[in-house]
């Protein structure tokens, strides 16, 4: 048996109604069951009225051991630097539409005092930490769980830009961008610009070009520690942008250049026992179904 969990801090996307009601049924859950509970300051406002303290996201990781999220994957990816930097486990309710991340149902909230009691098992993700570089010096810095995504800025259009890897050259583009995804976010984003999907055990990082002009551009996996360099063309017509994880990006000059690499923190994820990665990929990527129905 793994280590129980003694406080619980809870996280949820703000603004449903679903998401408040599964928000309010889990600390009814845990309090009938004894457990000190605090609610993060964003998710304790959308509620409205919380009888339990409440706390800003900077402050989880002294008031509790494990932080439950309320809601889809996307947040999930929102509470995970949050809780990586302040080490702590994240166990996810599904309340979104896919669900990769946030495993349990809400139907299922019955399985979490189990879990808490430590009849769990534990995953490390990897994430990306994606900095800009301007005159040799870090000009901005963010991470990704998933992935980290350059595009153009504004309009739709080409752009040119070289990709090293652990300071060898490896090629140059010209595309609508470049996607580099964790093995979490190979069934993300990447998976729709075609790249390969990668088990999350693997230590392995995924290049995928977007709408390459030269089709013989393919996806390429390489060592998880690998250092990667994307050098933006100064011939393109205009900015570039850079996102993690769907967040608001940082705009990119022309010329400008991007380092990628692993963060030496990662997120733990806490699973019930039961929780079977292939059966996840079969459930949401309807594997062995019919997608449509005769008569």
């Amino acid at each position: 048996m793994a280590t129980p969990f003694k406080r619980i801090g809870i996280f949820g996307r703000t603004g449903s109604t679903s998401v408040n009601e599964t928000l309010t049924a889990l600390i009814q859950l845990l309090e009938l069951n004894h457990y000190p509970v605090c609610v993060e300051k964003e998710t304790a406002d959308a509620m409205g009225h919380v009888h339990l303290p409440i706390v800003t996201k900077e402050e989880l990781g002294q008031h509790c051991d494990l932080l439950i999220v309320v809601g889809g994957d996307g947040s999930l990816l929102h509470a995970a630097p949050i809780a990586v930097d302040q080490h702590l486990p994240v166990l996810g309710i599904n309340r979104g539409s896919l669900g990769f991340l946030t495993d349990i149902l809400p139907a299922k909230i019955d399985k979490i005092p189990d879990i808490l009691q430590g009849n769990y098992f534990a995953e490390d993700r990897f994430l990306l930490t994606a900095a800009v570089q301007q005159n040799d010096k870090k000009i901005f810095e963010n991470h990704a769980l998933n992935e980290v995504v350059i595009v153009p800025d504004r309009t739709p259009h080409m752009i040119e830009f070289e990709i090293y890897i652990n300071k060898q050259f490896v090629c140059s583009q010209h595309g609508d961008g470049l996607i580099i995804a964790t093995p979490t976010g190979s069934t993300a984003y990447a998976l729709s610009g075609g790249g390969p999907i990668l088990h999350p055990q693997l230590d392995a990082i995924v290049l995928v070009p977007m709408f390459p002009h030269t089709l013989s551009h393919r996806p390429i996996v390489v060592d998880g520690n690998s250092h990667v360099e994307v050098i933006l063309s100064r011939k393109n017509k205009d900015h570039s942008r850079l996102s993690c994880d769907g967040r608001p990006g940082y705009t990119l000059s022309r010329g400008g250049s991007i380092t990628i690499q692993k963060k030496s923190l990662s997120l733990k994820l806490i699973h019930p026992l039961d929780y079977q990665y292939f059966e996840t990929l079969r459930s949401k990527l309807h594997w062995g179904k019919k997608l449509t129905k005769k008569g």
